[in-house]
């Protein structure tokens, strides 16, 4: 019971994996190690702006697939790091879970979630930000094909909507550099579609609205109020419509975006936006001043140790 207490705890498992598992057992290079230190200065720095808690006091729970997935796309898109390094860190991450979960057995399904994040959770997390952005019906992101993405000047993806009209839909630069990276992973099986399934088909409807679901429900422990609400791939195009007209695009461009035949069906969104307004208003209390605070991360024990490797 001791030895699973102490495993529990990052700074203990992350000081054995170091020196039992890569100095002495792997005897790996000089090298290795301080690309690894790094992966985990990194790490546990942003789960510590995440969570606000020191790395010392981290526990593997912390290190879920959520907040896992989240530091290997802050590096990607926020620190502009090339895919290479990107899949190194995950090396890192993935080395280091393999490690635990020889020493802790009960943390296997976690550990298994984390070592997941590969090539579905980057097909994933590309897929739906595409479709948050852009506002693309369901049936236009499935069919969509890895040489309708333009990613030069005047970046967008090209789809071929309702009516069998086609239309270029803009991409913003977040969403350019993920599908940048995106579209340097290998074709699954040298398939032509932009968001293959394992066996290099597409995927299907109901494929997508699992996944999203299954996301959903992930989220759902960090933002409680998703439990209540039936997020499908329709209301991603809301959304983004929503996005559109808050930003304060003419429904008539919005119409177009979208790929409506009329732009009465746009209108809808705009009655959802005032609403909208009158509901944040009605919320509204008056400003009162105040200090604000921030905060500041102290000295850590943990980083301390990764600092002297």
């Amino acid at each position: 019971m001791k030895k699973n207490m102490a495993i529990c705890n990052v700074a203990t498992a992350i000081e054995r994996y170091f020196t039992d598992r890569l100095m002495r057992q792997r005897n790996v290079s000089a090298n290795t190690i301080a690309a690894y230190r790094d992966t985990f200065r990194l790490l546990f720095s942003f789960a510590q702006e995440r969570l606000r808690k020191p790395p010392s006091a981290l526990s593997l729970d912390d290190l879920d697939a959520p907040l896992s997935g989240a530091f290997l796309a802050n590096l990607e898109v926020k620190r502009g790091v090339a895919i290479r390094t990107r899949n190194l860190r995950l090396t890192a991450v993935r080395s280091f879970f393999r490690f635990v979960a020889y020493e802790e057995p009960a943390h296997s399904a976690l550990i298994q979630r984390v070592c997941w994040r590969t090539w579905l959770g980057r097909r994933d997390h590309t897929l739906l930000l595409l479709a948050t952005q852009t506002g693309l019906r369901l049936s236009e992101l499935t069919s969509l094909d890895r040489d309708a993405v333009h990613l030069g000047t005047g970046a967008h993806v090209r789809c071929v909507g309702k009516g069998r009209k086609e239309r270029c839909t803009p991409l913003t630069a977040l969403a350019r550099r993920t599908l940048l990276s995106w579209l340097k992973e290998p074709a699954r099986k040298g398939t032509a579609a932009l968001f293959p399934n394992v066996h290099g088909g597409r995927l299907s409807p109901d494929s997508v609205q699992s996944l999203l679901a299954k996301h959903v429900r992930a989220a759902s422990a960090n933002c409680p109020s998703l439990v209540s609400k039936r997020v499908s791939p329709h209301v991603l195009r809301h959304t983004a419509a929503m996005e559109l007209l808050q930003s304060g695009v003419d429904c008539s461009v919005i119409a177009l975006w979208l790929g409506h035949d009329s732009i009465d069906t746009t209108k809808v969104y705009l009655h959802a936006h005032l609403a909208l307004k009158e509901a944040v208003l009605a919320k509204l209390k008056p400003y009162e001043r105040g200090k604000p605070t921030r905060f500041r991360p102290n000295n850590d024990r943990l980083l301390a140790f990764l600092e002297g490797l």
